[in-house]
């Protein structure tokens, strides 16, 4: 770092494509993302964190129908941050394994994941 700048905002992309900020800077400002769900991918291990969590529903022709914060077959996950750049989507729920306080592992069209409450 050149003596009198001001430090930038470094973010490092990790393995599996998400932006992160540098441990460095993150220490630096203290800033904490808060994460309360995880959700991860049985076939390969692939993990999305997000704050917030919504179940979509979606009309015949395929267009957004409602949003509702309980899974049921039918629904699609959606994880923040909500708008064009969301973190994740899975495709629509199809089987819901298992379900209790903090958990829920349900299979979709393509993919079984677990959803952990953090």
């Amino acid at each position: 770092m050149i003596g009198g700048t001001q430090p930038k905002v470094l973010l490092i992309q990790t393995e599996d494509g998400n932006l992160e900020l540098d441990p460095a800077f993150e220490n630096l400002t203290k800033l904490q993302p808060k994460h309360l769900y995880k959700l991860v991918r049985d076939r390969d291990g692939l993990t999305k964190t997000s704050e917030k969590i919504k179940w979509l529903e979606f009309h015949d022709n395929g267009k957004y129908k409602a949003d509702f914060p309980d899974i049921a077959v039918g629904r699609s996950l959606l994880m923040s941050p909500f708008g064009p750049s969301f973190a994740w989507q899975t495709t629509l729920v199809t089987e819901i394994v298992d379900q209790r306080e903090g958990y829920i592992k349900f299979s979709t069209e393509n993919s079984v994941y677990e959803l952990f409450e953090i």
